[in-house]
């Protein structure tokens, strides 16, 4: 068979007009050690703080000790894969996960993989998990309220959008509660929920995700689960993710709310972490750097300026006490960092006042700039009325004789505090609270039983949603009580108390 030259010649052509003289470079290192989800690993020097590397069988790893001749880093995935003298490469860029609207309505795992069984979240999106907070010319004070439902935390330590508000008390007082209620009220108002579950079992997560099913909050909701058979890692990074999930949402000029339940168990993970890289134990145990751990997570919650878009992410870290000990370590650490808290007390939960708030220890450093302005007026004074009640109730349980106007005192007090009680999953809107809340204070409760306040206010709602429409909505559009809506309620409950009185 002949081979022509020309042939040869054209066939060589072709080939070298496919030929690419691009190298392909990367920096590769060898694991030396590994266990309890951290790798040390010898061969990345130019290794960035934080950055994403590659592992085999589909582990992520982040960078977080840089040492002169190894780097610590923390393995995200299944870890008992990897194996001393392993390849390990290094990626460029900071440690990212997936973010975008795409998100709302999933359950997802720390690194923002879906754990809820209904398939790939199709975002091309990626956010980095540590970014710096934005800075004081990008923010604006924060004014626009966060409403909870809840009657006690709307009324008393109300939150705004961008705060950092901190839920504190010790287990089993309605930490969790609380944090879904505020979800749950979410609905219709345009604020995307970030639900971060840190150290909680399985079981747990997955009831709390049928809860915001059930309310049809999930729909409004994203839930990052690091549960407590999940490696310290993810309980680790959880936080730092579910922010940048909320970010993309705030830097879109949309609302945002991150949940963190609970920074506890986020602060006992990064001190598992830190004594395994051998970083320096201090004060309990934990390394130097714990209160930059937490600072740096809740400084990106903000309220950005109307040039940057208006939006806000506001946090809710929520912190676990032993015994009511707000002092220790970790809680004031976090106290220091929030713009207040809201202590749930353990004493006043087994008594049988839910939500257990206890009001002298409970604040909001935002105070009523974020409160709506029918509520301010309203419940001004509520604060110092309980105060005055629980110290007079605690002179009274050894006094026998007591004047008219320390008896009216307490008696007013009793009937606030029942009023303040609130069933589980049964947020009110913001109008219904000051109506409520103006019958309370202005003695439209005094000429009943105290076992009887409840169920007024469950009345009082069912009749003026039949008869009186368009005062909650006047109240709810116009956000201040007038002189006229004034006298509107005043005629309201004076007539809803024939009504009632008739009844009883």
């Amino acid at each position: 068979m002949e081979i022509r030259a020309e042939e040869i010649t054209k066939v060589l052509k072709q080939q070298l007009a496919g030929f690419s003289a691009a190298t392909d470079t990367a920096e590769i290192g060898t694991v030396l050690s590994v266990g309890d989800g951290i790798a040390r690993i010898h061969g990345l020097t130019n290794c960035m703080a934080g950055e994403l590397l590659d592992l085999p069988h589909g582990v992520r790893g982040m960078a977080l000790n840089l040492e002169e001749d190894s780097v610590g880093a923390v393995l995200l995935g299944d870890y008992t894969l990897i194996r001393e003298g392993d390849e390990v490469r290094r990626t460029s860029r900071i440690m990212s996960i997936p973010v975008g609207p795409e998100l709302v309505g999933r359950v997802v795992n720390a690194i923002g993989e879906p754990i809820d069984g209904k398939g790939a979240i199709p975002t091309k999106l990626f956010g980095e998990v540590e970014v710096i907070a934005p800075g004081v010319v990008d923010r604006q004070p924060v004014r626009e309220p966060l409403e909870t439902g809840i009657k006690a935390i709307d009324a008393m330590v109300n939150i705004g959008r961008g705060q950092r508000e901190l839920l504190i008390g010790d287990r089993q007082t309605g930490k969790t509660a609380v944090a879904i209620d505020t979800i749950i009220n979410q609905k219709g108002k345009g604020v995307i929920c970030i639900y971060v579950a840190i150290g909680q079992k399985r079981s747990t997560v997955a009831q709390v995700v049928k809860t915001l099913e059930d309310f049809g909050a999930m729909d409004h909701t994203i839930v990052v689960a690091a549960t407590a058979s999940d490696p310290a890692p993810f309980l680790y990074i959880a936080p730092y993710s579910g922010t940048a999930m909320g970010e993309y949402f705030r830097d879109h000029g949309q609302h945002a709310l991150c949940v963190y339940d609970d920074l506890s168990k986020h602060a006992a993970a990064y001190r598992e972490i830190s004594l395994i890289l051998r970083r320096p134990p201090g004060r309990e145990a934990y390394p130097g750097d714990v209160f930059y751990l937490h600072s740096r997570l809740l400084e990106r919650a903000s309220k950005l300026s109307s040039k940057k878009g208006d939006g806000s992410l506001t946090a809710i870290p929520i912190i676990e006490t032993q015994a009511g000990d707000i002092s220790a370590y970790i809680p004031t650490n976090v106290i220091s960092i929030t713009d207040g808290q809201i202590f749930l007390e353990a004493d006043l939960f087994n008594s049988g006042i839910r939500p257990a708030i206890n009001v002298g220890n409970s604040v909001s450093r935002v105070g009523g700039s974020a409160q709506v302005k029918a509520m301010k007026s309203v419940a001004g004074r509520l604060r110092l009325d309980l105060a005055q009640y629980r110290e007079l109730a605690a002179f009274a349980m050894f006094a026998s004789d007591l004047d008219k106007s320390t008896q009216a005192t307490l008696a007013r007090g009793q009937r606030m505090t029942e009023f303040l009680k609130q069933d589980q999953y049964s947020p009110l809107s913001m109008e219904k609270q000051v109506i409520g809340m103006y019958a309370g204070i202005n003695g439209f409760l005094d000429a009943y039983a105290v076992g009887d306040v409840r169920r007024y206010e469950r009345e009082l709602h069912a009749h003026l949603d039949a008869r009186h429409p368009g005062l909650l909505k006047e109240i709810s559009e116009k956000k201040e009580l007038t002189k006229e809506l004034t006298e509107q309620v005043k005629a309201v409950l004076a007539q809803f108390a024939d009504i009632f009185q008739a009844k009883a």
